[in-house]
């Protein structure tokens, strides 16, 4: 059985609907995604329609921004029940502090290069959330970068001086809000230095002592000399071992399915959740 935990659909900043995801796991031979957008559960519902029509099993998600003693990080929530009230009002913070954001990363783009608000709005589909990505695909329309990557390493990561943050809570919040709501939290693509700052190796315990269910061990961000400590670490706190894509369909190089969880990991984690996966 082949599991891909972490994905995402035009929900929040993938290219294809969460229709054309499930479709698009069927031809990677996928039996089970998970779709993952971040902070957002607003896909769910039309994934779990194409279940039926693609024979791809549904493991509902969300990607949670966090942060840990100041440092940015994503927590996967799986299977939780997505109605509860501090999950809706932190997918209503960061929906509002994202914007404000946005705008004010492209007041600071404008002055240096030729890109503005209504080029950014252009790239949302639905009601997705504007975010980097977005701001990432105008520049690609513009001109001004080649792909979402070189944006990125040129104008939008936080080192660079068109960076503005947004509202993220603590991550031990965000774990205890998961477990709450009757999920499992895993952190994700933890040692990505591409990505910004990581966390030292004792965030772990701290993670893991709030409840931290598993590690994405296997992904193309972390950096490859930290696997073998990554391994330990997650040993050493009885965390799970995740492996996933993180695909975006046309926006990131990642391809579904590189990277996958293992059966045996996917059958503790529902064990423990409120949620099922949907099944064909």
């Amino acid at each position: 059985m082949r599991i891909d935990p972490h994905t995402h659909s035009t929900a929040s900043d993938g290219t294809e609907t969460p229709t054309q995801l499930m479709t698009s796991a069927r031809h990677a031979a996928l039996d089970v995604v998970g779709l993952t957008d971040h902070d957002t559960t607003a896909g769910w519902g039309e994934a779990a329609a194409a279940v039926p029509r693609t024979g791809v099993a549904l493991l509902r998600g969300m990607e949670f921004s966090a942060r840990h003693h100041g440092i940015s990080i994503h927590i996967l929530g799986f299977l939780f029940d997505d109605a509860d009230a501090d999950i809706q009002t932190h997918c209503r913070r960061v929906r509002e502090s994202r914007v404000g954001r946005a705008r004010a990363m492209v007041e600071r783009l404008a002055a240096d290069v030729p890109v503005n608000w209504e080029d950014v709005v252009a790239q949302v589909s639905g009601n997705a959330t504007i975010g980097r990505p977005h701001i990432a695909d105008a520049l690609v329309s513009r001109g001004v970068v080649r792909t979402r990557a070189e944006a990125f390493d040129r104008f939008l990561n936080p080192r660079s001086p068109y960076y503005v943050p947004h509202y993220a809570p603590r991550a031990t919040e965000v774990i205890h809000w998961v477990k709450k709501a009757g999920g499992e939290a895993v952190f994700a693509h933890p040692q990505a230095p591409q990505r910004g700052r990581v966390v030292p190796w004792e965030a772990f315990e701290e993670l893991a002592q709030a409840g931290l269910f598993g590690v994405e061990i296997d992904h193309r961000d972390n950096a490859p000399e930290s696997i073998p400590c990554l391994e330990k670490v997650a040993a050493s706190l009885h965390l799970a071992r995740f492996g996933a894509s993180d695909y975006h369909g046309a926006g990131k190089p990642n391809r579904l399915g590189e990277h996958a969880t293992s059966p045996a990991v996917i059958e503790a984690l529902t064990e423990r959740c409120l949620l099922e996966v949907i099944y064909p």
